[in-house]
């Protein structure tokens, strides 16, 4: 087993729709779980305590390291509302934006 491969592990990218209207981009190794936690409003949560999620918009599992995970959510939050929307309604674009 190489390096690489320890590292490797299965992580979300995630955007959730808000009730104001905004979309929320993150990610975790558990989607069900960190749902939950934006839902409850827990201290790690401070966007989503203030405008609550209406659902999970789209979602990517990722298998990589987490560095690629953060790399994929940032760049999701630098896009434009109207390129998250385009990209809520087609999921498959990511990869070729990415490139």
């Amino acid at each position: 087993m190489s390096n690489t491969s320890i590292n490797q592990s299965t992580y979300w990218v995630y955007i959730l729709n808000c009730d104001n209207g905004s979309f929320y981009t993150g990610y975790t190794t558990n989607l069900t779980r960190r749902f939950q936690e934006h839902l409850a409003g827990t201290d790690k949560c401070k966007y989503t305590r203030s405008f609550k999620p209406l659902g999970i918009a789209q979602s990517w599992q990722i298998t990589g390291t987490q560095s690629t995970a953060m790399k994929i959510e940032k760049f999701i939050k630098r896009l434009s509302k109207q390129k998250k929307q385009e990209l809520v309604l087609h999921p498959d674009c990511l990869l070729s934006w990415l490139k």
